[in-house]
């Protein structure tokens, strides 16, 4: 039986794919209207639902609402088409690919029985709350090798609704309905590198966990109310021990971690 629901962010949280989402707003955008898109406000940890509405709006596109699916049914279309660019340019975070791993085997040993259908038991489901739409999210993590240990079905993604933290319950009701378990309150757990991040958490209930990796620091994802700040991936137990929070207490040899006190490092 699972014990924990993991939704990673992916833009500077697992990976830096190198500007390709832009890229996709240009092609999209040539496409439909032509030439070049305006160029938003700040991205991060935004969806791309709210992102593209802006971008619509700031080019002058009449009733934005009534475009932005179709819009994104265009970045997807063209998504797959990036997956060179994103290995060229792409990386994946240090430690990205152990955490994943260490994740997944975190729950190992801790009295979870195997389902009725006989399977090996998984007590650790993984998956994504992104502000990338899925087709986009899949390429950088393909082209990257970071889907090992994800599955991609229960996660929430950015063409969902334009507020990050709308995204926390589609993932938690797909995740319950895939694996029959109980992911209310901090058995869910976010990870990301923005304060939206950890605002997404915060407001429905679930653990926040920051990594300074991207545009903010320890200290300012802490301030917006994180349970445990990592500086980055580096260690996997550190990973592991920031996301089970207090339940690491319940498991052998895994120290408990509290909120850190944050040095001043902005």
């Amino acid at each position: 039986m699972p014990a924990l629901l993991v939704l990673w962010d992916v833009d500077y949280t697992l990976l830096d794919a190198g500007g390709v989402g832009m890229q996709l707003y240009r092609i999209a955008f040539a496409e439909m209207f032509g030439g070049e898109p305006p160029v938003p406000g700040s991205m991060a940890g935004r969806t791309d639902r709210g992102i593209a509405l802006e971008v619509l709006t700031l080019a002058g596109v009449p009733e934005p609402r009534r475009e932005v699916a179709r819009f994104e049914a265009v970045m997807a279309a063209h998504a797959p088409e990036l997956a060179p660019l994103v290995r060229r340019r792409g990386r994946a975070l240090p430690g990205a690919a152990e955490a994943l791993a260490a994740v997944a085997a975190s729950g190992a040993g801790a009295g979870h029985n195997p389902g009725a259908d006989g399977q090996p038991p998984r007590p650790v489901v993984q998956s994504l709350l992104t502000g990338n739409i899925r087709p986009l999210a899949e390429v950088k993590l393909a082209a990257l090798g970071l889907t090992s240990h994800l599955d991609l079905d229960v996660g929430a993604y950015g063409d969902a609704h334009e507020t990050r933290s709308e995204l926390v319950g589609p993932a938690r009701q797909r995740a319950v309905a895939a694996y029959g378990a109980d992911f209310g309150g901090e058995a869910t757990v976010l990870v990301g590198d923005t304060p939206l991040d950890m605002d997404a958490a915060l407001v429905t209930g679930a653990r926040a966990v920051g990594v300074a990796t991207g545009h903010f620091t320890m200290a300012e994802l802490a301030g917006a109310g994180a349970h445990a700040v990592l500086p980055d991936l580096a260690d996997a137990g550190q990973v592991v021990t920031a996301i089970w929070g207090e339940r690491a207490l319940a498991r052998p040899g895994r120290p408990l971690l509290t909120r850190p006190a944050v040095p001043g490092d902005g």
